[in-house]
């Protein structure tokens, strides 16, 4: 049961949060060009837009990325209490949130939905999140030396919401034979463009790199971020074809930063840069290279890779009779 108190405390800290947000905007928010109008929006909000903790977090969400046209800028409320660290003063984990992140990486199979040999020795990787190598590296090198022998893959964003870069920079590092001369992948500024990270191919995978077989990128519109990343990169470094809907469009790496306790603003102080097009997918998504429904997509991109697999020149005749039925039972 929720006590006066508890909705006075509340109260109290919803007042806070929308204090501490202008000026985190003004000291980090990767567009310094509109923060006034963001602070100006947010200036004139309450504590009574919502009833429950959540639903005002939402509220306040709306008018932060109504007014600044950025989906990852968002309110977060916790039912829990956060510990009151500084991502900017302080970016390494506690060990409470070290525990945290273990187990729900654990809970969701480290972002891996599912690795599957398909009819006609097509792989599909399906990613539901990309986790930070240091936690889920060995998973995703294992789900990759699992599909090593596949004739074609599929890679299956559409319910992906994104995460670690430094994931994204692995997996695309099994598609480039990189050792002697690394494939530039993105770079990520900060602060106004004075510090710049750069991320390349690496020049080792554990277990064998997927060269020389095509690849296709499923997505909806509901791919976002890191997720958006990797079909990003391999569209314009024509490494593979993308397949499905435009994605939702958020480029911009975040930190979340405590407010109260309780509510955490996820902000954005940073954007991608692809070294190829000079820009990113922020506001307009990753334009598929085949264009069709989310539901549709599974089925366009599995008939084109056994099309490929069926002209391949090492495919085996077993394989090939393989892909032949698999393709005629599609229609």
């Amino acid at each position: 049961m929720t006590t006066p108190t508890d909705q006075s405390d509340d109260r109290a800290a919803r007042s806070t949060a929308l204090g501490a947000i202008a000026p985190l905007l003004r000291d980090h928010y990767v567009f310094p060009a509109v923060v006034e109008r963001v602070a100006a929006a947010v200036a004139g909000l309450g504590t009574d837009l919502a009833d429950s903790s959540g639903e005002w977090a939402g509220a306040v969400t709306s008018v932060l990325q109504s007014s600044s046209g950025d989906l990852h800028l968002r309110l977060h409320h916790s039912p829990t209490a956060m510990e009151m660290t500084d991502p900017f003063e302080d970016s390494s984990f506690t060990p409470t949130e070290l525990a945290e992140y273990r187990q729900l990486f654990r809970d969701d199979a480290h972002g891996i939905g599912a690795v599957e040999r398909l009819p006609g020795n097509v792989g599909l990787l399906r990613m539901r999140g990309f986790v930070a190598p240091a936690f889920g590296g060995d998973r995703l090198a294992a789900a990759m030396t699992l599909l090593a022998d596949t004739d074609a893959l599929l890679i299956d964003l559409r319910t992906s919401r994104g995460g670690s870069p430094e994931a994204v920079q692995l997996l695309c590092s099994y598609f480039f034979d990189s050792l002697e001369d690394p494939v530039h992948l993105n770079d990520i500024v900060e602060d106004g463009g004075d510090r710049r990270h750069q991320y390349w191919t690496l020049p080792w995978t554990p277990g064998p790199r997927y060269l020389d077989r095509t690849v296709y990128v499923l997505t909806s519109a509901r791919t976002f971020s890191a997720a958006e990343e990797l079909a990003y990169n391999l569209k314009a470094l024509g490494r593979a074809t993308v397949v499905g809907e435009q994605t939702r469009g958020g480029a911009h790496p975040s930190s979340r930063v405590p407010l109260t306790p309780h509510y955490a603003l996820n902000l954005p102080h940073a954007r991608s840069v692809n070294p190829i097009t000079g820009t990113n997918w922020e506001g307009v998504g990753v334009e598929p290279d085949v264009a069709t429904t989310e539901p549709d997509a599974f089925d366009v991109a599995l008939r084109a890779a056994l099309g490929d697999v069926m002209s391949g020149t090492g495919t085996s005749d077993a394989v090939r009779v393989e892909a032949q039925e698999a393709l005629a039972a599609l229609g």
